[in-house]
């Protein structure tokens, strides 16, 4: 292993959220690490009006990563990171979401530094956030949800997964919001799991393309996940959010139209 001190490095890598996919969720911190950038590592899902803000020398590098489609291998964007920032790049790791929630952010930031190399992070709106924002639905609320997990449906090769039983029990006592990325290829097993621990009658979304402007949703109950899917031709990407919080007057926000426009500003005095 690497262990060489920061000092004989002088480049430096900045992961970067690059949101949900709506390029004025970015923060400003983003926009700021992405305009001194000499070298963009840019992942599958990020909106391409996101690298507007890069500058026009920057060089840019497509590191596709989509479960269940073929991706450019971890290991060799781990290496591509150390050589340039030791070539003295300035390289930003462009990820969609947040790096740290599902973007493996934390694997990166070992082995950068195993590497003597200097390691930011911005953050980044994660998407389980966006998709339900964007129904004006709440993740948690007083008289629903005291809490909220974000889980992955997507378990690492080898890796037996969530005990989906196991977390609806504890969801239900303790009034949880279940927000579960990734779910779509493994829905059935989900709802299998979930219906153990959780009543056939909680409500239920699905948001697909979360804050763009292709975004699609429908709303159940978990008893009909895979039913829901089905009937709405709903695919990756996709959040699914199980709980009482979809329940009362957040029902009237799924039923409603989905407008990713930019709220108008208030005209200037």
């Amino acid at each position: 292993m690497n262990t060489a001190p920061l000092a004989s490095c002088t480049g430096s890598v900045t992961l970067v959220g690059a949101g949900p996919g709506d390029p004025d969720l970015l923060t400003l911190k983003a926009v700021k690490a992405i305009a001194s950038a000499s070298v963009i590592l840019v992942d599958d899902l990020v909106n391409d009006a996101v690298l507007a803000h890069a500058q026009a020398n920057a060089r840019i590098i497509h590191v596709g990563k989509r479960g269940g489609c073929a991706s450019t291998p971890q290991a060799f964007i781990e290496k591509l990171m150390v050589q340039q920032a030791q070539a003295g790049e300035r390289v930003v790791r462009l990820k969609g979401g947040d790096p740290f929630i599902f973007g493996r952010g934390g694997e990166e930031v070992e082995h950068l530094r195993a590497a003597g190399v200097a390691v930011q992070v911005v953050n980044g709106i994660t998407s389980g956030l966006a998709a339900v924002t964007s129904l004006n639905v709440p993740l948690t609320h007083r008289d629903h949800a005291h809490g909220v997990v974000f889980v992955t449906g997507h378990a690492k090769p080898g890796d037996a997964g969530t005990d989906w039983a196991a977390l609806a029990h504890c969801a239900h006592q303790a009034r949880l919001t279940l927000v579960i990325y990734m779910g779509v290829s493994s829905a059935a097993g989900i709802e299998q799991g979930l219906l153990k621990g959780l009543p056939a009658d909680t409500p239920l979304a699905i948001v697909q393309h979360a804050t763009l402007p292709q975004q699609r949703h429908a709303s159940g109950t978990l008893g009909t996940l895979c039913q829901t899917l089905s009937a709405h031709g709903l695919g990756s990407p996709s959040i699914i959010v199980v709980g009482d919080v979809l329940k009362g007057l957040a029902a009237a926000a799924l039923d409603a139209p989905t407008r990713n426009e930019p709220a108008p500003w208030p005209a200037a005095a």
